[in-house]
């Protein structure tokens, strides 16, 4: 079983990329969890959601504590919350800022794991028209796991949007997937 934990702030889409995550993968015929954590929370508080694959029904309903995949949304985060808190020794920490992996690693004084960054609050607000980093994290989150298909996502964005939104906002999500998934960076 992979478990992701998501940290962002309220409004910022953890929830919502933690639940879209599960749809997908359920949809790849995997089963799949996706759920937040939050309380009395208001707008802009730190918040955490989950996520879980596994090839086998899913037996375990608590929250995250020893992560494969730790997603960061916003890097202000990095100084208010313990975002690698029980990732495990081989484990992904993929975060959303302008700065390179190595920054991030000496940040946080980690040693092992992989970690990534992107500029996901830059892409979205150039293909979506908002700062809405949970999409491109989405690209990201599939290019360094390998654990879906980028087109299981792109369906589920068509299927979704498509009935809310006009198709420049639906393209747009899926040009900010496609421009993560290509602008991960590694150390």
């Amino acid at each position: 079983m992979i478990e992701i934990r998501w940290h962002g702030r309220g409004g910022q889409g953890a929830k919502t990329g933690a639940l879209f995550l599960a749809e997908a993968a359920i949809k790849e015929g995997k089963y799949s969890q996706g759920f937040p954590e939050y309380g009395p929370e208001r707008m802009g508080a730190p918040m955490k959601g989950f996520t879980r694959i596994d090839d086998q029904p899913i037996k375990v309903h608590c929250d995250v504590a020893s992560p494969q995949v730790v997603i960061v949304l916003d890097p202000t985060l990095l100084d208010a919350v313990d975002v690698g808190e029980g990732l495990k020794e081989d484990g992904i920490l993929l975060v959303n800022t302008t700065q390179d992996p190595g920054w991030v690693r000496e940040k946080l004084h980690i040693t092992g794991r992989k970690i990534y960054t992107v500029d996901a609050t830059g892409i979205s607000i150039q293909e979506i028209g908002r700062a809405i980093p949970n999409t491109p994290m989405i690209g990201a989150f599939i290019r360094t796991t390998g654990l879906l298909k980028p087109e299981t996502i792109y369906e589920d964005i068509r299927r979704k949007f498509g009935k809310k939104f006009d198709e420049r906002v639906t393209e747009g999500n899926i040009r900010a997937i496609k421009r993560a998934y290509e602008e991960v960076k590694e150390e």
